[in-house]
């Protein structure tokens, strides 16, 4: 029991929908069906997707976990030595059968996309790899995390990407993605200090990262003007995440951990995203 426990912890349940619903909306609008190929693509980017993304990150940031105060809880779990090896064995029982079954139903080009998701996922964390500790690309490859079950979604469904909206629709989201991570980061500077860890707010500041977050959202809600209607009224949820990152405008790296108060908005306004983005569809679906 203690050990399934530590694998629902680290595969963060509160996360899991920020994975499927990206896939399962693109997958659907694309083909209109919701037939086994979407079904079984929600369930891996649901939960086996995020054990792999997080379990492995707990795994190889554990000794920087322990020294970081806000692990321990649904914004990360700290895992105890002897629950390395099940976790990353847990991580490839449950990915593999879903990757196997998702390369053989789609293209070349939706495998692709798969490998770059996947690399994307161990790349970040693992030894040897380590992209979380290489500023910039830090941000890049974790909103990559969240953009490419959308991207796949669409490769799998035989979507076209000549489509200037589209482009438009998905480059807005990694922008999303590129800020959410950078303003995420803001919390763990001091940590990440003692750590020895690098990251973009190591790296410039906390000031700069928060400031480089908001210009993110701006572009990201600026973007999604070039979507076709209703796609412009999604570039308005951009204002509630610039809002929430507006008050550590001037935090200094001293106070950086004060920002963890806005990590947690975060993490609401997602489901509140999530909601407004589904009634959207539904508008496009219904249409």
């Amino acid at each position: 029991m203690k050990t399934l426990g530590a694998i629902l912890l680290s595969s963060r349940p509160l996360s899991w929908v920020n994975t499927a619903f990206p896939f399962a909306a693109a997958y659907f609008m694309s083909t209109r069906e919701l037939d086994l190929v979407f079904w079984i693509g929600t369930v891996y980017f649901l939960v086996p997707y995020n054990l792999a993304m997080y379990g492995i990150n707990d795994v190889f940031d554990y000794e920087s976990d322990l020294r970081n105060p806000r692990k321990g809880g649904v914004e990360g779990a700290v895992l105890d030595r002897s629950l390395h090896r099940p976790i990353l064995i847990a991580v490839v029982i449950t990915n593999l059968p879903f990757l196997v079954y998702l390369v053989a139903v789609g293209s070349a080009l939706s495998t692709v996309v798969l490998a770059v998701s996947i690399f994307a996922v161990i790349a970040y964390s693992a030894r040897g790899l380590r992209f979380k500790e290489i500023p910039f690309l830090d941000s890049l490859t974790s909103s990559t995390h969240f953009v490419s079950p959308a991207v796949f979604g669409l490769a799998l469904a035989g979507a076209s990407f000549a489509d200037v909206g589209l482009i438009a629709l998905l480059a807005g989201f990694f922008l999303w993605g590129i800020g959410s991570h950078a303003f995420g980061a803001v919390q763990d500077v001091l940590a990440d200090r003692e750590g020895g860890i690098r990251s973009i707010a190591t790296e410039i500041g906390a000031r700069a990262t928060v400031r480089f977050s908001v210009l993110a959202y701006l572009l990201a809600g600026l973007l999604l003007l070039a979507t076709p209607w209703p796609g412009p009224l999604a570039g308005v949820l951009a204002l509630p995440y610039i809002v929430n990152a507006l008050p550590y405008w001037n935090i200094t790296d001293a106070t950086a951990e004060s920002a963890n108060r806005g990590w947690k908005h975060f993490l609401a306004l997602n489901f509140v995203s999530g909601f407004c983005v589904t009634m959207l569809l539904i508008w496009v679906a219904l249409g």
